[in-house]
């Protein structure tokens, strides 16, 4: 006797950034709390923000919307991820390995993966009580909806009801949502049940006229406005990077960060933003380093030889040398450490065109890229303050020189990274360092001897908005007829 599809509900989105993975993670934590077991899938992302899982690397958005519905996160979660690699395509990633690279002409062979997308949700949705999909940029990108296994490709090639999310801090809503339902043919419209307001700021009843607009116009009912979720901003990055302006008052610590081309895994300073006395600068292009950092951290990168002409164009190699002879302290994470060393090389052409470029020069290292890939979480210790944490790596290359030495850190009884002599030089490839609260707060008692222990709990912080964000999606959101809606599929097989 075949066996029901598990319910499951897809949320899509109007455009990129509306709000479709915040929404997800919320409606992770409230159904987990009602006791459902609830699994995040997205067929499809594009991002250089990723997570290691004991069986390969997925997108940050479903690693927190798994810790969202409490359980592991796992590759099946997001059987394609793709990583761009700048103008010249993307690496892919498939059920969580490397599986080469897709150029960007070629961006229509994603429907090439529709049998492993399939697959994977199969195994997720195996004794799940509700599986909650999140679609990726608009359906209404029509030029694509040929190959798509993203959005309303993936919705009817696995029977998946969905619903409509439009952002209105964006403007223009009730166009875009009528208009995403003006270019799709019948089929996908009919998959299409309901529709939701996001981020809404003001008084909801003002925008009665406006949801009565849309139903008449699409025949889609409402399933309500969301207000805006301050709160979201303490939650760890997701896709997008938010490059902020103006100094923090009060701040007591200022750390700056050049944010290049490729960067990735930027959720390493998500702990560093929520410090209150700590000021995050994200300097982006045509704006130099500030020159009263105490700290300035090379984040991850995606296209290491790459980012490292860019920060080179910017001018940025100046301002880091002269923060160095004033006595400033740099840490480079992954790429940013292979940018400090003597020389990084990509023989092999792993992340672009092959070849190789001088580092920084602030560390006695050298970089050469290989086809193996580091994908794994790890236990590990600050050796300065013996405080220690959990972490992950992701990284390609090797990287080998005197300064390894004076490794920062211990893994699983082994030394990692490199430091200068003085120790305010520090190279690494462990992501999610400051996560842990011990750490983090010795690393910023070094920056500021004066600096007591830190009273941000950040995993406690996390869990809490969580919670905060599941309460607020209860008040807002019909979750009531969401539900029934993904448990059409159970009658429908």
């Amino acid at each position: 006797m075949a066996r029901s599809p598990a319910p499951a509900i897809m949320i899509l989105g109007t455009g990129s950034n509306v709000g479709k993975s915040l929404i997800v993670a919320g409606l992770c934590r409230l159904f987990a709390n009602r006791g459902l077991k609830v699994r995040p899938f997205k067929p499809q992302n594009m991002s250089n923000n990723a997570a290691a899982t004991g069986a390969g690397e997925i997108g940050r958005a479903q690693a927190l919307q798994a810790r969202a519905a409490r359980i592991a996160p796992h590759p099946d979660m997001n059987p394609v991820l793709l990583k761009p690699e700048g103008e010249q395509g993307s690496q892919i990633i498939l059920q969580g390995r490397v599986a080469g690279r897709l150029s960007s002409r070629d961006f229509g062979r994603r429907g090439d993966f529709m049998p492993q997308v399939l697959d994977s949700f199969a195994r997720l949705s195996d004794g799940a009580d509700l599986v909650i999909v999140e679609g990726a940029g608009s359906p209404a990108e029509t030029n694509l909806r040929a190959r798509d296994i993203a959005n309303l490709g993936f919705a009817r090639a696995a029977d998946v009801p969905a619903v409509l999310i439009g952002d209105i801090d964006r403007g223009g809503v009730i166009a875009s949502l009528i208009g995403t339902h003006a270019v799709l043919d019948a089929e996908d419209r009919a998959m299409i049940r309901a529709f939701a307001i996001n981020r809404f700021r003001g008084a909801v009843e003002l925008f009665a006229p406006g949801v009565a607009t849309i139903e008449r116009a699409t025949s889609w009912p409402s399933l309500g406005i969301v207000p805006w979720f301050a709160d979201a901003a303490r939650l760890p990055a997701e896709d997008g990077l938010d490059i902020s302006s103006g100094r923090k008052p009060g701040a007591r610590i200022r750390i700056a960060v050049p944010v290049l081309p490729g960067i990735a895994n930027f959720d390493d300073l998500d702990p560093l933003k929520l410090e209150a006395d700590v000021d995050l600068a994200m300097t982006g292009p045509g704006q130099p380093l500030p020159g009263d950092a105490d700290l300035i951290i090379l984040p991850g990168s995606k296209t290491t030889l790459r980012d490292l002409a860019a920060l080179r164009r910017e001018g940025w190699d100046i301002d880091i040398l002269a923060h160095r002879r004033r006595g400033g302290r740099v840490l480079g994470l992954c790429g940013g450490y292979q940018m400090l060393g003597r020389v990084v090389r990509d023989p092999l052409g792993l992340e672009g065109p092959p070849g190789e470029a001088p580092g920084l020069g602030l560390l006695d290292v050298e970089t050469t890229l290989d086809a193996d890939k580091t994908v794994r979480e790890v236990d590990f210790v600050d050796a300065a303050s013996a405080t220690d944490g959990r972490a992950y790596e992701i990284h390609l290359g090797r990287t080998e020189g005197l300064d390894t030495a004076r490794a920062p850190f211990w893994v699983e009884g082994r030394a990692e990274g490199a430091a200068s002599a003085d120790g305010r030089v520090v190279g690494s490839y462990l992501h999610g360092i400051f996560a842990s609260d011990a750490v983090r707060s010795a690393w910023l008692a070094a920056v500021d001897k004066e600096r007591g222990a830190s009273a941000l709990l950040y995993e406690d912080a996390v869990e809490a908005t969580l919670d905060a964000l599941a309460a607020h999606l209860d008040r807002h959101f019909d979750t009531e007829t969401l539900l029934k809606l993904a448990r059409t599929r159970i009658s429908a097989g």
